[in-house]
């Protein structure tokens, strides 16, 4: 009795973790709803949108995609460089503080020429109202991330706080407060 419970046990057990590591493989193949896209993939989502506003035909989004995307990681080498220049300000010498600048300045520079370089390549499949257009797109993109806190380096630290209530636009005339800070006393005119 006791070597037929031991069988019994031994293939329940087996059934069970075959079921188990089944079930890891297939939510491995899937991704979640959770799960973050890699830069590639957003990347290309966000090619694809810019390519779907500007109504380009198959050959010119394809061509777009490709080229946008090679820009893209292009870019990301360049801002992990430059967040590796902004470490510990607060402790840098005068020396270091120069260095630091003419860096950042020597980055902007790397920057604006890949920008140059991109825009060249795009000259030759985009007129320039479009590759005009693919830049709004794109800022528009970045700032939708920024707000929703989807990419830690495109977060504002110093606009972490909460958000203002409706009615409470800002203080030069437009909402709840009509042209005055709130701290202000009416005048006579209001």
């Amino acid at each position: 009795m006791k070597k037929v419970f031991r069988v019994l046990l031994t293939t329940v057990m087996m059934v069970a973790f075959s079921i188990g590591v089944s079930a890891q493989e297939t939510n491995a193949q899937k991704p979640s709803k959770k799960q973050r896209m890699s830069r590639e993939q957003m990347a290309e989502m966000q090619a694809r949108h810019i390519a779907s506003q500007l109504a380009l035909d198959d050959a010119t989004s394809k061509k777009f995609i490709e080229t946008f995307s090679a820009y893209q990681k292009e870019i990301w080498a360049l801002r992990q460089q430059g967040r590796e220049m902004h470490k510990n300000r607060a402790e840098m010498t005068e020396a270091e503080a120069e260095k630091a600048i003419k860096d950042q300045f020597d980055h902007s520079q790397k920057v604006l020429s890949l920008r140059q370089e991109y825009y060249n390549k795009y000259s030759k499949f985009m007129s320039a109202k479009q590759i005009q257009r693919v830049y709004e797109l794109e800022k528009q993109s970045m700032n939708r991330l920024s707000k929703r806190g989807g990419h830690k380096s495109l977060r504002n630290k110093n606009n972490s706080g909460p958000r203002p209530k409706p009615g409470h636009h800002n203080a030069f005339g437009k909402g709840k407060h009509n042209g005055r800070f709130p701290h202000q006393p009416k005048t006579q005119e209001q």
